[in-house]
């Protein structure tokens, strides 16, 4: 088996592999990366058992054949090498490789032993552009739970019904949610897709105007664009049923420019106390005060901030750190907090993001405001 590869691009390709393997792997071959030759066609291979990445790359060859190398010390040896032509001979166990000033030697191990890639029966199917998935993932991500006793909460939910397309991930202190209304689905199938396999392909695609293939079932997902192929497993497990916490009515709103509120909360924070982190907000007319204070420091602080507002003078306390991580996820120059009461959720929109083709919400839930501050 040989094949000549640019250095460059397939070190570019595993570095992205890389990711999806585990460092305490209880099954050694998931160590390696897995090289199946097709003539001119090499596909890359990495996997973790729950998911599995796949990538094509066109080298010279006529050959056919199947190896699995030690990922790390492959994936080191290639990134030493500038931009050149590469010879990969496998022969013997070992694969050696054939730079412009050297050799080099590694054992490789049987394709044979490498899991295969589950198929995916009877799938659905859905298709998106992968900058509107990649942008979807990436405001999400930052909501999903950390408990591992509830794994459905560890994972974004998908829902593909004849409506819309949703995205939602929630740890019960914080929600997003992200539609798309002209997307709709001849089957409708909510499915719970793993951070990890996510988390790469917002890598991938953020900024991509190539469409992402989407094919799924109750039990996996995959996801097919440009000579890319991620197949994983979904979490078992029924979701929350999210919307009965959504209020239907907010009627008092604040409309403020995104960096002026996030700047002004960053600084304040500071002065917060480190276990709770709570901020007080007052609203009255155009006026906002953002004020907290630390009783264990006897430190505090206070800034006033020009708003447009609607509705009745509020005030109601957040944690900081959770408002500032939702307002750093939306992209727009004017934000709108929606408030009902004190002690019920705000909604977060970002103004002028939101539009016919997607809408964003983020919930977050309010502290109760002790009589410190």
């Amino acid at each position: 088996m040989k094949f000549i590869v640019s250095s460059t691009q397939l070190s570019k390709e595993l570095q992205l592999l890389r990711t999806i393997i585990n460092n305490n792997n209880t099954i050694p071959i998931l160590n390696n990366f897995l090289l199946k030759l097709n003539k001119n066609t090499l596909t890359l291979i990495a996997s973790d058992i729950e998911t599995t990445v796949q990538s094509d790359l066109q080298v010279e060859s006529t050959d056919t054949g199947d190896i699995a190398v030690p990922s790390d010390i492959f994936l080191d040896i290639l990134k030493a090498f500038p931009e050149q032509p590469l010879t990969l001979i496998a022969k013997d166990n070992n694969i050696e490789i054939v730079a412009n000033n050297g050799k080099y030697s590694l054992s490789y191990f049987s394709g044979e032993d490498f899991p295969t890639i589950e198929e995916i029966e009877n799938p659905n199917t859905a298709s998106l552009m992968g900058d509107d998935l990649a942008v979807s993932i990436n405001k999400t991500l930052f909501a999903t739970g950390q408990d591992e006793m509830r794994p459905v909460m560890t994972g974004i939910l998908f829902e593909f019904s004849n409506k819309n397309l949703t995205f939602v991930a929630t740890d019960a202190h914080k929600l997003v949610k992200v539609a798309f209304p002209n997307i709709s689905l001849k089957n409708k199938l909510d499915v719970i897709v793993p951070k990890k396999p996510l988390q790469l392909l917002k890598t991938m695609l953020l900024g991509s105007e190539e469409n992402v293939d989407i094919s799924y079932n109750e039990k996996n997902i995959r996801f097919k664009f440009e000579n890319k192929l991620i197949t994983t497993r979904l979490i078992d497990g029924k979701y929350p049923t999210y919307t009965t916490v959504i209020p239907k009515e907010s009627p008092n709103k604040l409309r403020i420019n995104r960096n002026l509120l996030l700047n002004s909360l960053k600084r304040v924070s500071i002065f917060s106390n480190k276990s709770s982190f709570q901020t007080r907000l007052q609203i009255a007319g155009k006026s906002l005060i953002i004020s907290t204070e630390d009783l264990d420091f006897n430190s505090k602080a206070e800034e006033n901030l020009t708003c447009e507002y609607i509705g009745d003078n509020i005030l109601i306390g957040f944690n900081a750190k959770l408002l500032i991580e939702a307002i750093s996820n939306l992209e727009s120059d004017e934000i709108e907090l929606s408030m009902s009461e004190p002690s019920k959720a705000a909604l977060l929109y970002p103004v002028e993001e939101n539009n016919a083709d997607k809408e964003i919400i983020m919930l977050i839930m309010p502290t109760i405001l002790n009589d410190t501050i």
